[in-house]
């Protein structure tokens, strides 16, 4: 393993084998990973919320999973990854606070993170390989850009490999 990248929130970065990228602190966030197997160029996303369509003034670009994922998207293809064999894992999207109403509540900002992703992710058609999203914990993530793993780390729960 070379360097490991680390990513904060509201964040991107590429990069290609042997180095990692990393993100903490994933709980309503949602951690996006796209991964070229061919060129091993890896890219990793730690969007906050779901929709920049309602922000006036977006400059905080990975903020957001519309224009987050594109732009990690569109570095990608730009560092030499084929939009044709990209493909993606996210992790986070958790409930972290147990609100009144939860159920009916449209303010879990965890799932609408999870399903804007997803929905981008759809749009720029990347499939999504696997997930390990909601639940009610943090997530640490680590992109091993050599193999394209994507390892989930929490407190108190075995590491996951997806």
């Amino acid at each position: 393993m070379g360097e490991t990248i680390k990513v904060g929130m509201a964040d991107l970065k590429i990069c290609k084998e042997p180095d990692c990228l990393t993100t903490i602190g994933l709980g309503s966030c949602v951690g996006i990973a796209l991964y070229d197997p061919l060129t091993k160029i890896s890219g990793l996303a730690h969007i906050m919320l779901p929709d920049s369509t309602q922000i006036k003034n977006n400059s905080v670009i990975a903020k957001f999973a519309d224009t987050g994922i594109k732009k990690l998207y569109d570095d990608m293809i730009k560092a030499g990854a084929n939009r044709t064999r990209i493909v993606a894992k996210i992790a986070g999207g958790a409930r972290m606070f147990a609100l009144k109403n939860a159920a009916t509540s449209s303010i879990n900002i965890g799932d609408r993170n999870v399903e804007a992703s997803k929905a981008m992710l759809k749009q720029l058609r990347i499939p999504l390989l696997a997930e390990d999203t909601g639940l009610n914990y943090g997530r640490t993530v680590i992109l091993d850009s050599n193999t394209g793993d994507y390892i989930i780390r929490s407190v108190g729960k075995d590491t996951k490999t997806i």
